[in-house]
Formats: C-alpha cells, structure tokens, sequence
C-alpha cells in the first residue's frame, strides 16, 4: 500500500519542475504557477501557497541565474540597479499580504497574470527590437551590452532606454512580488521588454538573476509569520530547481517568439482559472 502523503509530495514536486522549467524560460519565476497549482489543485491554503513560492521563487534563481550569468546573456548592472526599486516594493507588499482578504487575493493575482499577456500578444512575431538610443541615465551607468544567441548564431548589441519608467513598474513588481509570492517576473519582464526595449531573452535572464533577491527581501516575513511549511516548501524547492535548470538549457536553444507564444497561452489558461476562483466560481 501507498503512502498517500508520500504521492501527494510527489506529485507537488513533478508539478513544480514544470513550474521551474516554465519560469525559467520566460523570466517569470516558478511561483507564477506554483501558487495556482498548490491552491487550486492541490488545495493548499494560499497564504501556505504563497510562503512555499517564495521559497521556490529563490531555487529558480539560484539554479537559472546561475547559468545565465555564465553565458553572458543576463545583464547583472542592469539587474543590480533594478532590484534596488524591487526590493524596496518586495517588503511593503509582504507587509500588504496580512491585510488583504484572500479572495482579494485571487482575483489580483488573475489580473496580473491575465494583464502580462498583452505585451507578449503585441510582439509575438519578434526577435530584436529596433531602433533603440541609449538612454542618458544608461549611457552613465553603461547598462548597454551585447549577448551571443545561440539560436541566430551572432553577436547581439543593443541599447538601453526608458530606464525612469522600467524603475517605476520595477518598484510595482516588487509589491506583487511581496504581496503574491511568485517573485513578479512577468512585470519585470515587462518592464525590461516594454519599456526599456531590451532583447527578450536579456529582459527574462536578467529578471530570473532579480527575482531570488526580491523574494528573499520578503521571505523572513513569511517565515515569521508562520506561512512557510516546510513539508510543502521542500518539495516545491527541490521541483522547482530542477525545473529550472532544465529550463536553462531549453532557452538558449529556442527563438525569442516561440518564448512568447508559449506564455501566452499559459499565463492566459492559469489567470483565468484564478480571477474564477477569487469570484467564488469553481474550477
């Protein structure tokens, strides 16, 4: 006879590496699927969904920045001057978490999820962006660089703009990231993609090199409160990270588009599923 704890741990941990392998690739973070996995399937509380994916959240981090630093195609100046407005919003959202109903909590982390969708739709078919001028802020700091692709077989320079307005939703992103647990790589990406008109593959290595640094600003608050069980966050951690070291290998090897279409099917699908169950509906 099978331990039915035993499978019920299994299980969370298979689903997280497909949460680590997914929030590797776009830059997300695991806990973008680990909190709807954990609380609709598997039906944690999600205040306990949420301290287990800031714990995941930081595993992502270390097993994915890991390697994009190693290949060169993170950009760790434009990341460590970013995560200074992610971490700073990180422990006002922590903060913000006890206050909020959980059904408030639904329902915001459906929109944000549903809301990340639209740049992705916008740019599906593209590569590179075009016709970017250095910021003067970033010309200062030097946050322009170049990267291989593996995938077009070149060198890729590119410049760096909108750096006031990629530090405001960065500061946003951190709240999410506190407040919801899943590390709000999807407005980090949105940020760098969007706004500061970086490469797609820049915008989601760099935002897996932030995310375990803004989690981790908010993750002594969890651990305080009570909201981190270690006989979940355990095997999430360990799925998670393997997830994300698969991911790694998988990004470099696929074009920038296909990224994107990816996403924003799945991101669509959960976020729907979410925004249903902070409405009271079943899912």
């Amino acid at each position: 006879m099978y331990d039915p704890v035993i499978i019920y741990l299994l299980l969370i941990m298979v689903a997280s590496i497909v949460a680590g392998i997914i929030g590797a690739l776009g830059g997300l973070g695991g806990g973008v699927l680990i909190v709807p996995f954990l609380s609709l399937y598997f039906k944690v509380p999600i205040s306990l969904a949420i301290g287990a994916s800031i714990v995941s959240v930081i595993a992502t981090s270390s097993g994915s920045a890991a390697a994009y630093v190693r290949d060169k195609i993170s950009n760790i100046r434009i990341g460590t001057f970013l995560v200074l407005f992610t971490t700073t919003g990180a422990i006002l959202g922590a903060f913000l978490e006890h206050i909020i109903p959980e059904r408030a909590l639904f329902i915001i982390f459906g929109l944000v999820l549903v809301i990340s969708i639209i740049p992705l739709v916008k740019k599906i078919g593209e590569e590179m962006p075009s016709e970017v001028k250095n910021a003067p802020i970033a010309e200062k700091l030097s946050l322009n660089s170049e990267y291989h692709d593996g995938v077009l077989k070149k060198n890729i320079k590119y410049n760096v703009t909108g750096v006031k307005s990629g530090s405001a939703m960065m500061f946003m992103a951190g709240v999410i990231s506190g407040l919801l647990g899943i590390g709000s790589g999807a407005f980090k990406v949105l940020a760098m993609d969007l706004a500061m008109k970086l490469p797609i593959k820049v915008s989601t290595t760099t935002s897996n090199f932030m995310i375990g640094v803004t989690a981790a600003a908010s993750a002594g608050i969890y651990f305080f409160t009570g909201d981190v069980n270690p006989f979940i966050a355990a095997p999430v951690a360990i799925g998670v990270l393997l997830g994300a070291i698969t991911g790694t290998k998988i990004l470099v090897r696929i074009r920038s588009s296909s990224v994107r279409k990816i996403f924003a099917i799945i991101i669509l699908i959960v976020g729907i599923e979410m925004l249903l169950r902070g409405m009271g509906v079943a899912v």
